[in-house]
């Protein structure tokens, strides 16, 4: 675990005209895992609804999700009893796994209560990575500078959490974009290559849309039936989805994941991340090779894609 809030090494310097109103924060997390998970959780919409709320009194509602140049997050934060707070983030640099800025608008009650820019800066090397955060903060309707210490803080510190139970699987897929999302979002093509080699899937229901489900049983080859239940969230067009895993028909969840799809010259980048909803069910999953049975689903796909 990293440290908190109080002790996230913020930096304070002159205001201008002694209100308060001007801060530059900074803010550094040591993470038990390598670089690129790093920056999925930073940026990849799935990741950040797990570990966007500063505490478990807080509700964050995502109303948009788009985290790319030019692209958008509103989300909502909401406590019982008090004001919703709209939070505004627009993407203006990415720099994969190196750096990334983006303005951070908030108001409440139709009020702005602050603006920010953020420089979140990478990097790593291994299984352990770093993450440098500054935050030039104008305070606008109130002096925010203490609420963005506890709270920007506490949010780093669920994102080092859940980057240390995230997996990460990678793979370029020699075939267009639309071909690759029409096999993946197709209730017709979609269980006859999921599962790694030799397993097999038998479906109850299939419903590829937001808020829509798929009931499945994945078959060992040895005969083993291992039940699933996955629930879609978001569903974009050739870009991505999010989902849950669940144990079985309306089980316990063990999992949030998504799915994205960038074009590569022609290829399809798919990246297939999971934030295992505990640390042991993370340890449990390495633990049984679930890094190569994933990438052996992968494999699958691409080969169905190809001899089609």
């Amino acid at each position: 675990m990293t440290s908190n809030p109080d002790s996230a090494g913020v930096a304070r310097t002159a205001r201008d005209d002694g209100k308060d109103r001007f801060a530059t924060l900074s803010f550094e997390r040591e993470v038990a895992a390598p670089l690129s998970v790093l920056w999925q959780v930073w940026t990849a919409p799935a990741a950040r609804m797990v570990w966007a709320s500063p505490a478990p009194a807080v509700t964050v509602e995502f109303l948009e999700a788009d985290s790319r140049v030019g692209g958008r997050e509103v989300s909502l934060c909401k406590v019982d009893g008090q004001p919703d707070i709209r939070c505004e983030v627009g993407w203006l640099e990415m720099q994969p796994a190196r750096r990334s800025v983006n303005y951070e608008m908030v108001s409440s009650s139709g009020v702005t209560q602050s603006a920010a820019l953020v420089t979140a800066d990478f990097s790593g090397a291994g299984e352990r990575s770093r993450l440098a955060v500054t935050v030039q903060l104008s305070s606008l309707a109130e002096n925010m500078e203490e609420g963005y210490q506890r709270g920007f803080g506490a949010g780093l510190d669920n994102l080092a959490d859940v980057g240390e139970r995230t997996m990460l699987l990678e793979r370029v897929i020699q075939a267009p974009r639309a071909l690759v999302w029409g096999a993946w979002m197709n209730a017709e093509t979609l269980p006859l290559w999921w599962g790694p080699d030799g397993f097999s899937c038998r479906t109850t229901r299939i419903d590829l849309r937001a808020g829509g489900e798929w009931v499945f049983d994945m078959i060992a080859p040895d005969g083993t039936v291992f039940p699933n239940h996955h629930r879609y969230g978001e569903v974009r067009a050739e870009e991505r989805i999010g989902y849950t895993l669940h144990w079985g028909e309306n089980g316990p969840k063990h999992a949030d994941a998504w799915a994205s799809f960038e074009d590569r010259d022609g290829a399809t980048k798919v990246t297939l991340g999971m934030v295992f909803s505990t640390a042991a069910e993370f340890q449990d999953a390495k633990g049984f090779g679930a890094v190569e049975l994933g990438q052996q689903t992968l494999g699958k796909l691409e080969r169905f894609i190809l001899s089609r």
